[in-house]
Formats: C-alpha cells, sequence, structure tokens
C-alpha cells in the first residue's frame, strides 16, 4: 500500500513538473462592442494592437518567453444574427498575428443590441483554454452599455471563468462612475479582472521616434527572407504584405511597432506558409516535402542545395532580425523619455492599449511571470 501511495504520489509530482516546464501561452480574447457608436474603439485597437504583442513579448516564464495566443470576437451588431445574441466569433485562440490584423481592420460598427453575459459565454465555450495554471488566460470585453443587458447573466460567466483561471477585463468607454453604475466593475471584480475606463473617441498621438524610418526600411528586407509554400504560400505572403500596409495607413510608428514584432521569432511564427520557419519551427523535412509544395526558389534542386539556399535566408533573416531589435531598444528608450516629459507635463495616456498592457503585466506577476526588455 505505500509504494502504491508513493508511485502515485512520484507520478503527480512527475506530472506537475512536466507541465510546470512545458512552454508556457498567453491566452488573450477580446471582445469588441461594434455598435454605432464604437468606431473610436475600433481605431484605438488597430493604432495599439502591435503595441500590446510587443508587450507580452516582454514576458517571461522560468527563463522562456511564451507563446502568444489571440482571438477575436464581435458584439452588439444588427448585422449579426440575433439568434446567436448578435455575436460573431471572428477568429479562435491563434497566433497567426497576420490573421489577427486582418480581422481587426476587417470590423465595421452598426447599431443594435449589446450582451455582455453572452460574449463572455461564448468565449468560454468556444475557444481551446489551457487549463494550464501558470498559462496567462485573460478576457477583455469593451463596450459603452449596460453590463448586465441580455438573456445571459454575467455573473453566471463571471465564476465560471473564474473557476477556469481566466480573468475577465472590462473596458468601459465613457465616464469611470457611470461604468460601475452599469455593472461594468463588477464585470470585472467577480473573476479578480481589472476594470478600466477610456474615452474611446480620444486620438491616440503616437511618438515618433527617430528610428521608425530604418526601423521599417528593414522590416522591408525581411519580408524578402518569406517564401511562401504549399497551398496557403502565396495567400500567406500576400496578407504579410497588405497588413503592413493596414499598419502603416494608421502611423507610420504603428508600422514601425508592427516591425519590431515581427523581429521576434518566439512570437511571429509562420510555420503554416513560411517555409524557414516550417522547417525550423514547424518540424518539416525538406527533403521530404514534395516537389509542388515548394517555393520557386527551391524547385528543382538537389537535397544539399535546398539546405544551403534555406540557411542563406536563414542568416538573412537573422540579420534583419537583429537589426530591428537594435533600433527597438534604442526607440523605445526614447519613447520612455517623452512618455516622462509628457506625464510631467499632465498628459495622460489612457486608451485602450494601455490599459490592456497594464493588466496584462499585473496578472502575469501574480502568477509568476517576470518582464524582460
Amino acid at each position: 500500500m505505500k509504494k502504491t501511495i508513493y508511485l502515485f504520489a512520484a507520478f503527480i509530482l512527475s506530472a506537475t513538473f512536466a507541465q510546470a516546464q512545458a512552454p508556457r501561452k498567453v491566452q488573450v480574447a477580446i471582445l469588441f462592442d461594434t455598435s454605432n457608436s464604437m468606431d473610436g474603439l475600433i481605431d484605438q485597437a488597430k493604432s495599439r494592437i502591435w503595441n500590446i504583442v510587443n508587450e507580452i513579448s516582454t514576458l517571461s516564464y522560468n527563463g522562456y518567453r511564451p507563446s502568444i495566443e489571440i482571438a477575436l470576437y464581435h458584439y452588439g451588431n444588427d448585422n449579426l444574427s440575433p439568434g446567436n445574441h448578435y455575436i460573431e466569433q471572428l477568429l479562435a485562440l491563434t497566433g497567426d498575428l497576420d490573421a489577427v490584423s486582418q480581422k481587426l481592420f476587417g470590423l465595421r460598427t452598426n447599431g443594435g443590441s449589446e450582451f455582455c453575459g453572452a460574449v463572455i459565454g461564448r468565449s468560454l465555450t468556444d475557444l481551446n483554454w489551457s487549463s494550464n495554471p501558470t498559462d496567462l488566460k485573460m478576457i477583455y470585453i469593451a463596450g459603452n452599455e449596460a453590463f448586465n443587458q441580455g438573456p445571459i447573466d454575467y455573473k453566471e460567466e463571471c465564476k465560471r471563468a473564474a473557476s477556469r483561471g481566466i480573468f475577465i477585463n472590462t473596458i468601459y468607454c465613457g465616464n469611470y462612475d457611470q461604468g460601475v453604475r452599469e455593472f461594468w466593475k463588477d464585470g470585472a471584480t467577480c473573476s479578480q479582472g481589472d476594470y478600466f475606463n477610456i474615452d474611446s473617441d480620444k486620438k491616440i498621438a503616437h511618438v515618433k521616434t527617430p528610428y521608425d524610418e530604418q526601423i521599417n526600411q528593414y522590416n522591408d528586407s525581411l519580408n524578402k527572407t518569406y517564401y511562401g509554400y504549399g497551398i496557403e504560400g502565396e495567400r500567406k505572403k500576400s496578407l504579410q504584405v497588405s497588413e503592413d500596409q493596414n499598419a502603416e495607413s494608421t502611423s507610420m510608428a504603428v508600422k514601425a511597432e508592427r516591425s519590431i514584432a515581427k523581429s521576434k521569432g518566439n512570437v511571429y511564427n509562420n510555420a503554416s506558409w513560411d517555409i524557414i520557419d516550417a522547417v525550423d519551427k514547424g518540424g518539416k523535412d525538406i527533403s521530404k516535402m514534395e516537389e509542388k509544395e515548394l517555393p520557386d526558389e527551391f524547385k528543382g534542386k538537389t537535397v544539399e542545395e535546398k539546405e544551403k539556399l534555406l540557411e542563406e535566408i536563414r542568416e538573412d533573416r537573422a540579420n534583419y532580425q537583429t537589426k530591428i531589435a537594435e533600433l527597438a531598444k534604442n526607440r523605445q528608450e526614447y519613447i520612455n523619455e517623452e512618455l516622462k516629459k509628457q506625464a510631467a507635463e499632465g498628459k495622460e495616456v489612457d486608451d485602450f492599449g494601455t490599459s490592456v498592457n497594464e493588466s496584462i503585466i499585473k496578472k502575469a506577476e501574480k502568477i509568476g511571470y517576470t518582464k524582460e526588455n
């Protein structure tokens, strides 16, 4: 009997250790109110999405950087089905950051009924949330109508989230006290999440830096190291370029933030369509890939020639990633100084992105992550 208990205890300890050593995840589901009054919120999110990604990328757990998965929903839009409580899942949890950008830039507002409890419930049911307590799991819901509307009780969904270690964080687009009266604060605290209020109509004032232009130039060179393979290769390569253009249409600072995110191999992983990531991170063996799957540059070559070409591209990519990373460090130091000056002048930076970043870092540190540069 003692031996059985010992073996069982050893098994539990071994399983716990293995779980702790497995690669960590930061999972973030963002639920946007896309009713008529929320254009400003969507614009803020477009401006801040790459800043949020870069902030998450500073986290470390036992010396290892976590992977990032993002899901997107929108709700409260008359174009959506009333049978689904005016809710649509745009993306399940994914590490495909170009797809996240594409869906975000495709959002359009239209008047509707905002059922917060229902959309939270959908995200809890639909998404493949991790069961590991050392993975950070965050829901962000943003809107400006009463939180307790609709057929689903938000309190019950909050209990469900809390039981699974998922933090619900609420962002009320309006006056702080009004958000409290409309239950947005309660919607956060019941799962130990954070409540924020923002002025969603406020335009983001980006800090322009002397490093943005050069970072974006290196980004253009970095793009040339991506070679699409398989049926998705050409489409996803085009998407990479179009999302650069979407970021630039917002501002050169946003494009610089995107370029910095793309320079981080643990964050910007395209193994599903890029031949380098497929071999280095996706376990693909180029010697076993069918000729028709390969990028044109690799076709008709011997295995040795393919391997040599892979190494040349790999070195070029690492070179551009390193150059962007070096400039990104200088850029952030410049921004930090500018933000200090703004704070001294009484100018507050308070928007969708700062709310998300603040709560992610706080909750991550609470469960054992550290923030690194």
